[in-house]
C-alpha cells in the first residue's frame, strides 16, 4: 500500500507542474452523452399511482423490509 500512495504522490507532483490556469475544471475525464433518450424534464408519475401496484405502502410511501427482518 505504501509503493501506491507514493506514485499517486508522484503523479499530483507531476501534474502539480504544469500550467492549468486556463484548463477549467472538469466533473469526468470524458465527455458524458445520453445514448438512450434526451434528458428532459417532465411531470413525475402521480404518487397514488405510484404505489397502487406496492404490496404494502405505508403513510404515502413504499415499505421495504427491513435487513434485520431478513437475517
Amino acid at each position: 500500500m505504501a509503493g501506491e500512495l507514493s506514485g499517486i504522490l508522484e503523479h499530483v507532483d507531476r501534474i502539480a507542474e504544469l500550467d492549468l490556469e486556463d484548463v477549467p475544471p472538469t466533473s469526468h475525464v470524458v465527455e458524458l452523452e445520453n445514448v438512450l433518450r434526451k434528458d428532459e424534464p417532465h411531470e413525475s408519475l402521480d404518487r397514488d399511482v405510484a404505489l397502487a401496484q406496492a404490496p404494502d405502502p405505508a403513510r404515502g410511501a413504499f415499505r421495504v423490509p427491513s435487513p434485520q427482518a431478513e437475517a
